[in-house]
């Protein structure tokens, strides 16, 4: 079929274009800033609080800070999507985004920079979700729907350990603040390849903005990380645990019933209805909360006793960012048109569990190639094999109003996970430590011992959470490659 567009002829046709691929190098760009900036003011904190001063509680909140304004406003993005359209939105967010990176690199206090990361938070939460918008509605057919999604896949995982790679570099040959700045140079080639190549698509005008379910779900997560977070220095059984982790469970529910009876649901809940999105979502979620948590003991394993440079920590990421590159790009978008999905995310998790499970061998005197390398392999290979056909299962056959809310909750749920791995695996192990000091007495070598058990310690129950999302994916997801195929929705007009 044909059709006329300012004097030209252009086919409709089911393949890919390459004006599909520069769309998707330029989302694939977008993406990377928010992805890169999850991870690379890791290893840059030392020196952002030697020059800042902080404290070590407020450290947290230069990471957190970012995580949790992403995971807690994506939804309200994903409906800004909705309603305005995706390019508009894409555009916006790279803006802000920029703006509030060129604040944070510039900051003078601790609070200039944990705002600088919360508004990086809030401008991500508007561009993340269209990309996955732009990547569904763009790549239909089922081979090349899985290649795009094995790349998206790729940059969504692998962009993470390359931002400890990053970070590492600028931290030692730079300066800290490079690890803000450079988001400016990649947003203005994203601005320009979105403004010249994505075509325009109008908005929904008839979606609202529920901003009694931001209250709700904004609120009960913040609540929720913060209890997790304090948990560490104050014990369970605190009030200061206790009380934010009760106002998390009601304004939680209070979200759920909001979001069932409300005029204009934030998350309607038919999203949720359907089996595999649902199945997909939490998998999700519980495979990052794991990865996070690992990629935080990780670093400071290596910077705090084996003494690596940043850079050298960095790089000592670099086996498993290559090893999920090749899992997600030439296994799993390769097997996604053909195989099963739960016998691709199943068998994925396990494996990273496995690499997770050799960190409870640790101690002060584990080489990195002996005890490190293994779990990088494993996790590496096992999330690429994993978070590929989840991403897709999770979007695809969203319903037409529901694209850019279907895609934001993909993205949430990996802000949800890296927010709570954050939190609560770092409380497992700074207990875990303690305890040990309480059993232990002694010197140096005693500090350093019940650091690496508390990691140690954490990363068993890193592993239990991988075996539990294994579990669920067994149980909730069963799409299989017909349904994807049936999905495609025939043949596909880009105005270009």
């Amino acid at each position: 079929m044909t059709s006329l567009h300012e004097g030209r002829l252009i086919t409709r046709h089911e393949g890919p274009t390459r004006a599909h691929w520069w769309i998707l190098a330029i989302v694939s760009g977008a993406q990377l800033m928010v992805v890169l900036d999850s991870t690379i003011m890791i290893i840059a904190l030392p020196s952002a609080q030697h020059t800042l001063g902080f404290s070590n509680n407020e450290r947290q909140w230069v990471v957190t800070a970012y995580t949790l304004a992403f995971a807690g406003l994506l939804l309200l993005g994903g409906r800004i999507s909705d309603m305005v359209g995706p390019k508009r939105t894409l555009m916006t967010g790279v803006v802000g985004f920029a703006l509030a990176s060129a604040i944070g690199g510039a900051a003078q206090s601790t609070s200039m920079l944990i705002g600088a990361r919360a508004l990086q938070g809030l401008f991500g939460a508007l561009l993340a979700p269209t990309v996955l918008s732009l990547l569904t509605s763009t790549f239909t057919d089922p081979r090349e729907r899985g290649r795009a999604f094995g790349i998206y896949a790729t940059i969504a995982i692998g962009g993470s350990a390359f931002g400890l790679i990053l970070g590492g570099f600028l931290t030692e040959y730079v300066n800290w603040r490079w690890c803000l700045y450079v988001n400016l140079p990649i947003a203005a080639l994203v601005i320009f390849g979105a403004f010249t190549m994505i075509p325009e698509r109008g908005g929904n005008p008839a979606v609202r903005l529920d901003v009694q379910g931001v209250i709700l779900g904004c609120g009960g997560l913040v609540a929720l990380v913060y209890g997790l977070g304090q948990a560490g220095a104050d014990g369970w059984a605190s009030t200061g645990v206790i009380a934010p982790l009760v106002i998390a469970a009601v304004l939680l529910a209070g979200f759920i019933v909001w979001q069932s009876r409300g005029p204009h649901p934030l998350l309607p809940l038919r999203v949720l209805r359907n089996r595999n999105r649902a199945g997909s979502f939490l998998t999700i979620m519980l495979s990052i909360i794991a990865m996070f948590g690992t990629f935080l003991f990780l670093t400071y394993l290596l910077q705090t006793v084996d003494h690596y440079s940043p850079l050298k920590t960095g790089l000592a990421f670099l086996p498993l960012l290559a090893l999920n590159g090749l899992a997600a790009t030439q296994l799993a978008s390769r097997l996604l048109p053909f195989v099963q999905t739960r016998f691709l995310v199943v068998p994925g998790l396990l494996l990273a569990a496995i690499g997770v499970a050799l960190l409870t061998r640790l101690t002060p005197d584990s080489a990195w190639v002996t005890h490190i390398l293994p779990t990088e392999l494993f996790l590496g290979l096992g999330l690429g094999i994993a978070l590929v056909p989840c991403v897709s299962t999770a979007t695809n056959n969203a319903d037409p109003n529901d694209v850019g809310v279907t895609s934001a909750m993909t993205t949430t749920s990996q802000q949800i996970g890296a927010s709570i791995g954050t939190a609560l695996l770092n409380t497992i192990a700074a207990s875990a430590t303690a305890t040990y000091l309480a059993s232990h007495p002694g010197g140096g070598k005693v500090a350093t011992a019940a650091t690496v058990h508390g990691y140690a310690t954490a990363s068993g129950w890193a592993a239990g959470i991988l075996v539990l999302a294994a579990l669920l994916a067994a149980l909730l997801i069963n799409a299989d490659p017909g349904q994807n195929e049936a999905t495609t929705g025939g043949p596909v007009l880009l105005e270009i």
